[in-house]
């Protein structure tokens, strides 16, 4: 598929996360446009480990890699459950992935991006979209909007945007075996445009943030207006 991005033959990229789904597929597409893409991982099979729940990780792992372009923070850790069963251990460690991680990737990497480097954030549909049982995914996504905005006041010039995309066919759902056609086909009659997404509309508009040198402090919303939907 044809970029929509400028060259990123002389970028360092950062891909937390990278290790599976949207993550890897925008590690793979950038590395295909001759990017130097490093993937990190929580448990280091990708040769780095970086846990977004553990700082000194953080801090280590930036280290290691050094002067970077852009950093693009994929992970996630959800806590599906109703209010009145929540477990806290679990709330902080989906708060550390989506929101307190991040915000400790960039005191660790702001010092080490280059001149028109960036942070890429990703959320979710949900936070727009209240369901019963999803009150920790919806707060967590939700409040990322407000730390793109937050960030990229106190990082400028370095650019801070995010991704919030829907449904995605990008494996997470192969879990549902049989049910996934089924349950794709629900997700599309919940949008604009009639159809689920696939990995290339999520790494389309990533990689498209990445270079948009004059774009900052954004969520651009890859979910075929689902959150316009009652």
């Amino acid at each position: 598929m044809t970029s929509l991005s400028t060259s990123f033959s002389s970028s360092r990229i950062l891909v937390i996360g990278g290790g599976r789904g949207i993550g890897a597929a925008l590690a793979a597409r950038l590395r295909a446009e001759g990017a130097d893409v490093h993937v990190s991982t929580r448990d280091g099979r990708t040769g780095l480990r970086l846990d977004l729940g553990d700082e000194a990780s953080i801090a280590a792992a930036l280290d290691r890699v050094g002067e970077l372009d852009h950093v693009v923070m994929t992970g996630s850790d959800p806590h599906d459950a109703p209010v009145t069963e929540l477990d806290r251990d679990a709330v902080v460690r989906a708060f550390d992935a989506k929101v307190i991680g991040p915000m400790l990737v960039a005191k660790h990497a702001a010092p080490l991006l280059r001149p028109g480097g960036s942070l890429l954030l990703f959320s979710g549909v949900v936070g727009w979209r209240p369901a019963p049982s999803s009150v920790v995914k919806g707060t967590t996504n939700g409040a990322v909007a407000f730390a793109v905005t937050h960030l990229a006041a106190e990082l400028a010039p370095v650019r801070v945007n995010a991704v919030s995309p829907g449904v995605v066919d990008s494996g997470a759902w192969d879990r549902l075996g049989a049910g996934k056609p089924e349950f794709l086909a629900r997700a599309a009659e919940r949008t604009l445009v009639r159809r689920h997404g696939d990995l290339d509309d999520v790494v389309d508009a990533a990689v498209w943030l990445l270079g948009a040198r004059y774009v900052t402090g954004e969520v651009v919303h890859v979910e075929g207006g689902s959150r316009l939907l009652a």
